[in-house]
């Protein structure tokens, strides 16, 4: 091998080892800037429907599908994404429980989202939610 086809095989090594830091640089900036606009507040239901039923899925927001119940722990408001994350079926609220259970296979998830029964692992997405005038948002 010449000095030449030796330093052609080097700078391809390097161009190569060096492009996946490349990628993850440019991925992470997008990773900002949807991080940046989920920080913003959404509406996503009426506080009036919220206070009747002691709960409030909504269904077509920018995060998916979306559960708001009032609870028996201080602070009282609870948003988690609905869907459960073992099998995608839409979680439930059982207050009697003071948790939410999924029908498909019965994983249940405490209030602040944490797997407390099995199948499910992961544990569900939480919100913050707060009310104003009528408005129901989260963030």
């Amino acid at each position: 091998m010449n000095r030449r086809s030796f330093l052609n095989w080097v700078g391809i090594g390097w161009i190569a080892s060096s492009l996946p830091i490349a990628i993850a640089a440019c991925s992470s900036k997008e990773t900002e800037q949807s991080t940046s606009e989920s920080q913003e507040w959404q509406e996503v239901g009426n506080a009036d429907e919220l206070k009747t039923n002691g709960k409030l899925l909504a269904k077509n927001t920018s995060v998916g599908e979306v559960l708001l119940v009032k609870t028996s722990v201080p602070g009282d408001l609870v948003a988690v994404n609905a869907i459960c994350t073992h099998a995608g079926c839409t979680v439930e609220w059982k207050a009697d429980k003071n948790k939410f259970v999924c029908p498909c296979h019965g994983s249940e998830f405490g209030v602040a989202g944490k797997v407390e029964k099995a199948p499910a692992t992961t544990p569900l997405k939480t919100y913050a939610v707060k009310t104003e005038g009528d408005k129901v948002l989260i963030r």
